[in-house]
């Protein structure tokens, strides 16, 4: 005990008086999320373009307060949500792309894991001046799981846009790290979010205003990606409708509220809110499907462009009943699903950062994004590679084909893009309508 208690009294002082520095070479020098492996495949480098980021706090104005309506009786509020966007800039030679990101791990709704701040690097510059030469640029939303944050994917969304895309990462209210709360909330509102999203980017920007995206991004080109959660909204904005069992489902845990109906297959509302601006959809674990979410006659609605990516132990999403049950189901779009051969849950987020693997933390800080028969890393630059060649295909009508033209099992050979001997351990599946 009290070795223990020494080493974290020493441990404490180092970061007291070591901390800025070894922050600041880790992003300068060290392995910064995102960053090439030596076995990355080729389309997971970043791109031409320098990479800006901005804050944006939004209100969708007079929404459902799910939480608080009682009796029958509901209640509004303005719903705050707060996004992250990674943009094509101009940076000067003299200009270093590195950002401390602020993160807590936890859950705000949890006494047993409280909160704990943390930060980690990434290769971006803060309020950098917009690169509008090709643009306007396409639009790329991104909804995180449950609990998440808008940088629960950095590696992805700075990648992205360095290739030439404006991506706009939500902080869904009330289903954060930092705010968690009841899951009637998450079930509600992800779908709802992403259209808010969708439609102030389109406002914000139009040409001749006064936004920084004024002139740089082109709602009507539009691309979804979400994980887990995320993945369970960004499918239902994208013509899956939910089940009357999801319905039922929401009732139980609201004491009868149906507001979940508006977003239920065959109602008019739902059917009025599709939107052609969507082009395209990435669905990482999309959660749901072993719980009812869907049934057959909800999946048919889907025939947007489709990228699934799942694990093939996934023991959240599910994978057999789970997301391959929606892969199969999904008859009418156009659909790839690639599979991490043995890995869980997590095939989408950043890896796990140094302060989770401090001893005497509840081991879900760490789980929360480690898999455990593969490195996230490896997960990361795989994820870039196939994410960047299917948008390509579908948002910029670039020659991508032969990246995802391959054979199902890569242990059969060496996948287009890989180097040899590393395709190991995936599957790829295409099924058109």
């Amino acid at each position: 005990m009290k070795f223990n208690r020494l080493f974290l009294i020493l441990l404490a002082l180092t970061g007291l008086f070591f901390g800025n520095t070894t922050n600041a070479q880790t992003a300068k020098d060290s392995f910064v999320y995102g960053d090439l492996l030596p076995d990355a495949p080729e389309l997971a480098a970043r791109g031409k373009y320098g990479v800006g980021v901005q804050t944006l706090q939004l209100v969708n104005k007079k929404q459902l307060d799910i939480l608080h309506s009682k009796n029958g009786k509901d209640s509004l509020y303005d719903r705050p949500l707060t996004v992250e966007v990674w943009y094509p800039a101009t940076i000067a030679p003299d200009k270093n792309q590195l950002i401390e990101y602020d993160q807590v791990m936890g859950s705000s709704n949890d006494p047993k894991r409280p909160l704990i701040p943390f930060k980690f690097a990434g290769r971006t510059l803060r309020d950098a001046p917009t690169d509008k030469t090709d643009g306007p640029y396409p639009l790329l939303i991104v909804s995180h799981g449950y609990l998440g944050s808008r940088y629960l994917l950095t590696y992805l969304t700075e990648n992205l846009a360095s290739k030439g895309y404006v991506v706009v990462a939500i902080d869904h209210t009330e289903s954060t790290f930092r705010d968690a709360a009841p899951f009637p909330s998450t079930l509600l509102n992800r779908s709802l979010d992403d259209l808010f999203i969708l439609n102030e980017m389109a406002r914000l920007g139009a040409k001749n205003g006064k936004s920084f995206l004024s002139g740089l991004v082109n709602a009507d080109n539009t691309a979804l990606i979400g994980y887990s959660m995320g993945g369970y909204g960004v499918l239902n904005v994208a013509g899956a409708g939910y089940s009357a069992q999801a319905v039922k489902f929401f009732g139980q845990m609201t004491a009868g509220s149906k507001a979940l109906e508006m977003r239920m297959t065959g109602n008019e509302a739902y059917k009025a809110s599709f939107d052609s601006r969507i082009k395209a959809v990435v669905a990482f674990a999309p959660w749901g499907m072993e719980r009812g979410v869907w049934d057959a006659e909800g999946l048919k609605g889907l025939n947007i462009p489709t990228f699934f990516v799942a694990g093939s132990q996934d023991d959240i999403s599910g994978y057999e009943k789970g997301i391959k049950a929606i892969y199969d189901g999904a008859v009418n779009a156009d659909r790839f699903m690639l599979t991490y051969l043995n890995a869980r849950h997590n095939v989408a987020p950043n890896p796990p950062p140094t302060e989770a693997l401090a001893p005497g933390l509840h081991i879900d800080e760490y789980l929360r994004y480690a898999e455990p028969a593969w490195n996230e890393r490896r997960i990361n630059n795989i994820n870039q590679h196939f994410v960047t060649a299917f948008l390509g295909i579908r948002l910029k009508g670039l020659d991508y084909n032969k990246y995802l033209d391959l054979k199902e099992n890569s242990n059969e050979g060496t996948w287009a893009g890989f180097k040899p001997r590393t395709s190991v351990g995936l599957e790829l599946r295409h099924a058109k309508p």
